[in-house]
């Protein structure tokens, strides 16, 4: 199928879709609090651990010559009218002795126009090379190709838009990539279709990941945090299958940068020509030389924080329509008088929800997944950030880390509220460590409460046991709790379609099913008139 075809799916098709999703008598978030459920493990369909693409994949090598551009993205700017383009040319260098690229010997330049046009419109961007250092003997050092981001501005709403990247002056441009532009903010326009998907790596099950995703045509691709999993490599190229129990030998938390390399060339197909939003998650963190973490991720890709009034950019917002997204970051300040928290304030204060009804949140660790791996790690984070989100009525929030699928009933401190927003964890991408399958109330499986904080989060311990409800005096709940709805040991991403400002279709999509196949699928509705009243908005 080619980018044109991918980008304008037949009409009939997709219209027929929508029209049998609109009369489908799917269940509804006000027909709940939903009966507690739990997929059994399938140990017949599932894969084993997943196994990373080598580096031999003619989908990770280099392809390109010179400075052809070659990793390309496209990334949202905080509003319709606006994108990011970036790419990277040259070739990156790892060893003891590397010498960084000149970001001077060439130009970053977009041409571009409305498909069908001729692409008459040009934007200069900015580049430079990012490195990854260690002042540690037998560790080697990574200095990336030549980084290229250029904003275009002015552009049309809900529009399909080509265009070419590179240098035009030594003829060394990319192929024509094409991407729609988000509609206008408003109550009645939306993205067709919002894929989020976490913890995707760079596996063979990543590759199947990746296949339904381009099958399921969204129009904009969240992808929340754990992204290349280069993190899970030492310097010299050995891997692991487990990120906290492989570098106790090692001074540092070691990464592989050629990982992202990989991971740019294999992804092309897809962020080349979808808008796509990235979330910084601890796999991103990779502590370098001078204490610098996120280094790799805030070169490689553009993010619209300047926009959004943050200095950062593991946390930022922008509008997808009818959408307002806010992105936040765990492993960075969070506390009430930190930059992040008031950042936050303001960027929720400041929201419409008359033109911006819904009110979506994104992290990395999830504060109510209910599997074992990585239970109540981010308890910190919610104790301070939690009753500010509720307050401003977060509709639903998406978090990656734990490598399964749940989705949440409305909840609010623990309790159910319908009110509160739908948490859902998509953590399920395909990344090289093992699936989660155990969960936090099985029996036996409670977790010590003082080995579940995690150290990169910071705030100290925040980890106590419940003070009400069932498991009244205990860490953890002794049957599936009556806040999760759904919860399943699978691979797979989830599809988001809002329909109006009141009601969205949510469903998720196993890997080992067909990719138009929903495992999970609902209406999260919003009750703007009970909600927002009785939250002060």
């Amino acid at each position: 199928m080619g980018l044109l075809s991918f980008l304008t799916f037949p009409l009939f098709l997709s219209l027929l879709w929508r029209l049998i999703i609109v009369n489908a008598n799917f269940p509804t978030t006000l027909e709940g609090p939903f009966k507690p459920v739990t997929v059994p493990f399938d140990n017949k369909t599932y894969h084993g651990n997943a196994i990373d693409l080598p580096d031999t994949d003619p989908q990770v090598q280099r392809t390109v010559q010179g400075f052809e551009p070659e990793q390309v993205s496209v990334s949202l700017s905080s509003d319709y009218d606006s994108v990011w383009i970036s790419w990277i040319t040259g070739d990156s260098q790892i060893g003891d002795d590397i010498t960084p690229l000149d970001p001077e010997s060439v130009y970053s330049v977009v041409q571009y126009g409305i498909e069908g046009s001729q692409m008459n419109y040009e934007e200069v961007g900015y580049s430079f090379v990012y490195n990854q250092l260690y002042p540690f003997e037998g560790l080697q050092n990574y200095t990336s190709g030549i980084i290229h981001h250029v904003r275009l501005t002015g552009l049309e709403p809900s529009t399909l838009y080509q265009y070419k990247c590179g240098d035009p002056y030594t003829s060394a441009m990319s192929d024509v990539f094409h991407f729609r532009t988000m509609p206008p903010s408003s109550p009645k326009n939306y993205p067709h279709r919002v894929a989020v998907v976490g913890d995707l790596g760079l596996t063979y099950n990543t590759s199947t990941t990746f296949s339904h995703l381009l099958s399921n045509h969204p129009d904009l691709l969240v992808l929340v945090g754990g992204i290349s999993y280069a993190d899970m490599y030492l310097t010299n190229g050995t891997g692991s299958d487990c990120c906290p129990c492989s570098f106790d030998e090692s001074p540092i938390h070691e990464t592989y940068q050629p990982r992202w390399d990989y991971w740019g060339r294999f992804m092309q197909p897809l962020v080349a020509n979808v808008p796509t939003v990235l979330v910084g998650g601890k796999h991103e963190i990779e502590p370098q030389a001078e204490d610098q973490i996120f280094v790799s991720y805030s070169s490689r890709f553009a993010f619209p924080s300047e926009e959004s009034g943050s200095s950062s950019s593991v946390y930022y917002s922008f509008n997808a329509g009818g959408i307002h997204f806010v992105i936040l970051n765990p492993y960075t300040y969070y506390d009430k008088s930190s930059d992040q928290y008031k950042w936050l304030e303001g960027d929720l204060y400041n929201v419409n929800r008359n033109v911006t009804p819904w009110l979506v949140a994104v992290w990395y660790p999830s504060w109510y997944s209910t599997f074992k791996a990585q239970y109540r790690e981010a308890e910190c984070m919610r104790v301070e950030m939690e009753d500010l989100l509720y307050e401003h009525g977060v509709d639903i929030v998406f978090n990656g880390h734990v490598h399964a699928y749940e989705r949440s009933n409305r909840v609010y401190n623990y309790s159910l509220d319908p009110c509160g927003p739908v948490y859902i964890t998509v953590g399920d991408g395909g990344s090289r460590e093992d699936i989660a399958i155990t969960h936090a109330d099985d029996p036996d499986e409670c977790p010590d409460p003082s080995t579940t904080a995690d150290l990169d989060i910071g705030s100290g311990f925040c980890g106590f046991n419940f003070t009400s409800g069932p498991a009244a005096g205990s860490f953890c709940w002794n049957r599936q709790p009556e806040y999760s709805a759904y919860r399943e040991s699978s691979f797979g991403h989830g599809i988001l379609e809002v329909k109006n400002e009141t009601h969205a279709l949510w469903s998720w999509h196993r890997n080992r099913d067909y990719y138009e196949t929903a495992g999970d699928i609902l209406y999260i509705v919003r009750e703007p008139v009970r909600c927002l009243a009785n939250q002060g908005n």
